[in-house]
């Protein structure tokens, strides 16, 4: 059986939220539902994921929202959903948001999420509230200076092993070079950072004076764990850095379920690359692993829901180079032989596709076909490169194509006529 073939009677239109209900079928009772993305910049991807994770919410009763941002950042998120801090909108929350990419999570389409958020948890107590946490592991310095703070005011003795650790790496930061940081530092700085780990680990439950004290103690400091074993892999030049990023990113997920309550369910959003089996794209040849294969290898199959997302054409929020100023750029129509071009031809229609639904749609989307990624750099002119060889209902469990997207709004951009961009565009 052929892709070629129109399988439209399998498709579900997707227009409005209640087109959403097949998907929510096809959820049942999983604890860990992945939602990607094909760029990380595209209006479409962020409000389908919220109208998706809005659901999972207020009817299966999730708990946490764990994304492919900086944890320091995205637990400013999380403290202002849940009432524990003096910051007064969610744009000031925001606005805090400075590094490049800024515009991945410092936008209006997430300030109405939180917006929103806030408003569910309002009522609630606080072991009842959603969290935003953040999974990833970029933010060394920020994550330094957090956890040294945190430390001199709860924990005086684990602080002195925090500054200690923190000494190594003092003479990079003027440079912000990590590669330089461990290329370069001393061997005894690792073992400093893992026994700050160690030594946050067991006196987490007594850090009780703010909440969730013990957790944002832990995961910053396994954020400096982590990131020396990431950035010295970069040094190498080989692939083992993809591979330390998403298992770091796993781990924090992993802590993140384990200090919530047993029947804690998370909705997960990051890019298709990290959502989506690794095990069914050309990135297993490589050796690669991903967030996606390491949940689903993890947890009872039943409890994991892949949902991949594309496009056909339309623009994205990129640049055109790393730390580049964003841009709005267009994106062409997908290229011959693509999933994107073949679901274009079969109708000019957005689409939600089960996969498990018809033994012949999933047979026919096994093949390995091109399948677009759009990351942070986009260079519209060189699209052929920008394409990974999937099988597509091994990917995902579920998949939901936007015929034509437009770009995110950054919250640095002034609205026209400075009105708030209209980020819920379905109503719930």
């Amino acid at each position: 059986m052929s892709i070629d073939t129109d399988f439209s009677e399998f498709y579900h239109p997707l227009k409005s939220t209640p087109d959403l209900d097949p998907l929510m079928k096809r959820i049942g009772d999983a604890k860990y539902v992945l939602l990607g993305e094909a760029s990380h910049g595209t209006h479409e991807y962020y409000t389908w994921r919220t109208e998706i994770t809005k659901r999972l919410i207020k009817e299966k009763g999730f708990n946490l929202i764990a994304v492919e941002g900086d944890w320091p950042d995205c637990y400013k998120i999380n403290q202002w959903i849940k009432g524990e801090t003096s910051k007064r909108t969610i744009e000031d929350v925001l606005m805090e948001f400075t590094r490049w990419p800024t515009w991945m999570w410092a936008n209006w389409e997430i300030a109405a999420l939180a917006t929103w958020l806030k408003e569910q948890n309002s009522p609630l107590a606080y072991e009842k509230k959603v969290g935003f946490y953040g999974l990833d592991v970029y933010s060394l310095w920020e994550s330094m200076d957090q956890i040294v703070g945190y430390l001199e005011k709860e924990d005086p003795d684990t602080a002195v092993l925090a500054k200690e650790a923190v000494r190594c790496f003092e003479p990079f930061r003027e440079h912000d070079s990590y590669t330089s940081v461990f290329s370069m530092a001393q061997p005894s700085c690792k073992e400093k950072v893992l026994a700050l780990l160690q030594k946050v680990r067991v006196n987490a439950h007594n850090y009780d004076h703010q909440k969730e004290a013990g957790l944002n103690a832990e995961l910053n400091s396994l954020v400096m764990a982590n990131a020396e074993k990431y950035y010295e892999s970069m040094v190498s030049f080989g692939e083992e850095s993809w591979n330390v990023r998403d298992k770091h990113m796993v781990e924090t997920l992993n802590t993140l379920m384990d200090y919530h309550d047993p029947n804690a369910k998370v909705i997960i959003w990051e890019h298709n690359t990290h959502i989506g089996d690794a095990r069914a794209t050309s990135m297993a040849s490589q050796g690669l692993v991903n967030v996606g294969q390491l949940v689903r290898e993890q947890q009872n199959r039943d409890d994991v829901v892949l949902v991949g997302f594309s496009s056909y054409s339309g623009s994205v929020i990129a640049g055109r180079g790393w730390g580049a100023t964003m841009q709005d750029l267009v994106v062409p129509p997908a290229i011959p032989g693509s999933v994107e071009a073949m679901l274009h031809q079969h109708s000019e229609t957005n689409k939600l596709i089960i996969f498990n639904e018809d033994a012949q749609l999933e047979e026919a989307f096994s093949e390995k076909l091109p399948h677009r990624a759009i990351g942070v750099v986009y260079n519209p002119n060189s699209e052929r490169g920008n394409y990974v060889p999937s099988n597509l209902s091994f990917r995902y469990d579920a998949f939901i194509f936007i015929d034509e997207t437009s770009a995110l709004h950054p919250l640095k951009l002034k609205p026209d006529g400075h009105k708030v961009p209209d980020t819920f565009p379905f109503g719930y």
